[in-house]
């Protein structure tokens, strides 16, 4: 039963983070804000497991230095975020973030149509 709570306790927080996250994404806040937040929730969803950061670290193949770098400033490249999400078993609730949404109408799905088959951006017109 224990593992069932902790199991839906690390799902809960995270999927309700990931709501945070788009939020966040949304507002005025800076990377580094950002990158802080996402260092915290890692923390978060590491001792809601109850793993030790050398635990962490020993999972996700990576030093102690760096899971403590990415969880206390949010200061990470994102294979070593990404690893960290993957030993927590947590990685697969970022796929909202990372999909597009579905399109709502068809002038939503020509756009899609036309943003993928162009290569390049526009040229912006001289001031």
């Amino acid at each position: 039963m224990e593992f069932i709570f902790r199991y839906f306790y690390v799902f809960y927080y995270v999927f309700s983070n990931i709501i945070v996250i788009v939020m966040t994404i949304i507002s005025l806040e800076t990377p580094a804000e950002t990158a802080a937040r996402i260092g915290s929730r890692v923390r978060h969803a590491r001792l809601a497991q109850n793993l030790t950061q050398a635990e962490l670290a020993g999972r996700a193949g990576i030093a102690v230095g760096a899971v403590r770098n990415l969880e206390s400033a949010g200061r990470s490249t994102l294979i070593t975020c990404m690893r960290c999400l993957h030993a927590l078993g947590v990685v697969d609730d970022l796929a909202a973030l990372l999909n597009p949404p579905a399109p709502t109408s068809i002038a939503q799905l020509a756009r899609q149509e036309q943003v993928a088959t162009r290569q390049r951006a526009r040229r912006r017109a001289a001031p």
